[in-house]
């Protein structure tokens, strides 16, 4: 079926809620390329928002599942469990930043990885209130909604959410928001909303995701750390969209000089397109709910268990995190030329190949435009890159490439992406004179 008959499936039978606004149909992919129902290539910049750093199809991924799908592809593992759930674990134990002794447990989604964390949170100080950030994103559940800082498009429709969760800003220099600034929330919301003694958990991710790629700074995530250990809180890090080698790392925590939590969640490139997340904490706190507490039907299914062991492998023998932070110094060196030739284009920032730049009114005032950030995502598409924004203000351009895109694909990308600024910047000047 072509991309009209497609569409007209979509109009009659798929929920508008749930709908893609895309008019092109993903057909089949390799690595940092897609091709449509109609046969037109993409370069895709967007990485299934995140889930692809290994990129499309990774050969070694694909392997993995193809393996294991001829032997067992389900049993649910509370029923019988099987090799790759307790394989996956042990690896995550093993590699991620987090206090003490570590055990985990496998979910679905970021969002249920961001559920159980919350519970095991509570289970484990016997406190309810979590404490989160102004742009963050956790999710699409109940829970997770309410933890989000962002009313549009995520929850406007969908009526009172969950209590017991408060917010604090998440520190941007750039919009005049300091670590400082986000500490001294934090203390006031202990005098006029909830006590310290009441809070379970402090959950934020270190370099936010559809908040706009901004970047925790060091001292301030540090001090967040001796905030919650003087009080008893849980610190969750959320590398749903920051993790599995995006920052040069494998995890963006690894980043702060030793700092750990108490649970991280992670998914998205953890499997590289197969549906897997996992939480991942202090073995004490991860055992503190009853038999049966935690788990789903499909959770840590064979096939994405597979999946993800493939990814830790290939991150390893690949030099994938080499690879990420070459890639972030490609991307920044094109940022900082683009920031000095177009008027609008500022506050270019990365970490590894976690990347982004701000569309902005002009530099002097700072003001976001959004207006011109999807004109960008828009041109781009007709071009034939998909490119993503995000951002609390819809006003940053992120890059989430597969690090394994070739020299030639990436160029490619950033070559549309400078076209579709002359050609914007041109007009947008011309219409102002």
């Amino acid at each position: 079926m072509n991309n009209a008959q497609l569409n007209e499936l979509k109009k009659r039978y798929v929920a508008s809620g749930a709908a893609s606004p895309s008019m092109e149909f993903a057909d089949h992919a390799e690595n940092a390329e897609l091709w449509d129902a109609d046969g037109k290539r993409f370069v895709d910049f967007a990485g299934g928002i995140g889930v692809l750093n290994l990129g499309h199809r990774h050969p070694k991924v694909v392997e993995a599942i193809k393996a294991q799908l001829d032997k067992l592809m389900h049993t649910c593992q509370t029923v019988m469990p099987y090799a790759p759930y307790v394989q996956l674990a042990e690896k995550l134990c093993q590699l991620s930043p987090v206090k003490g002794e570590a055990k985990a447990m496998l979910v679905n989604s970021g969002a249920e990885a961001l559920e159980n964390a919350v519970k095991i949170a509570r289970a484990a100080t016997g406190r309810s209130g979590i404490i989160c950030f102004d742009g963050s994103f956790h999710g699409r559940t109940f829970m997770t909604l309410a933890m989000t800082g962002k009313v549009l498009p995520y929850k406007n429709d969908f009526g009172p959410m969950p209590g017991d969760v408060y917010r604090a800003p998440f520190p941007v220099p750039y919009h005049g928001i300091s670590g400082e600034d986000s500490l001294d929330s934090i203390k006031k919301l202990f005098k006029t909303d909830i006590a310290p003694h009441r809070v379970a958990a402090i959950v934020i991710e270190p370099i936010q995701g559809e908040g706009g790629f901004y970047i925790a700074p060091k001292r301030f995530l540090k001090a967040l750390r001796e905030l919650c250990d003087e009080h008893g809180i849980l610190l969750i890090v959320d590398e749903v969209q920051c993790g599995f080698a995006r920052t040069g790392k494998l995890f963006a925590l690894e980043h702060y000089d030793g700092l750990q939590a108490d649970i991280m969640t992670m998914a998205k490139s953890l499997a590289d397109g197969m549906p897997l997340s996992a939480v991942v904490g202090t073995a004490e706190v991860m055992d503190s709910s009853g038999p049966n507490s935690l788990g789903g039907t499909y959770s840590g299914n064979p096939l994405s268990c597979a999946a993800a062991l493939a990814v830790i492998g290939a991150i390893e023998e690949e030099n994938l995190l080499e690879k990420s932070a070459a890639l972030g110094n490609k991307l920044a060196k094109r940022f900082e030329q683009w920031r000095e030739r177009f008027g609008p284009v500022d506050n270019p920032r990365k970490v590894g190949a976690m990347a982004a730049f701000e569309l902005v009114k002009d530099k002097a005032s700072r003001t976001p435009d959004p207006g011109l950030t999807a004109a960008l995502c828009a041109k781009a598409k007709e071009k034939g890159l998909i490119l993503l924004s995000c951002g609390f203000w819809a006003n940053s351009i992120r890059i989430l490439v597969p690090i394994t895109v070739s020299d030639e694909v990436l160029e490619e990308g950033l070559g549309i992406i400078e076209n579709c600024l002359e050609e914007l910047v041109t007009v947008e000047t011309t219409a102002t004179a």
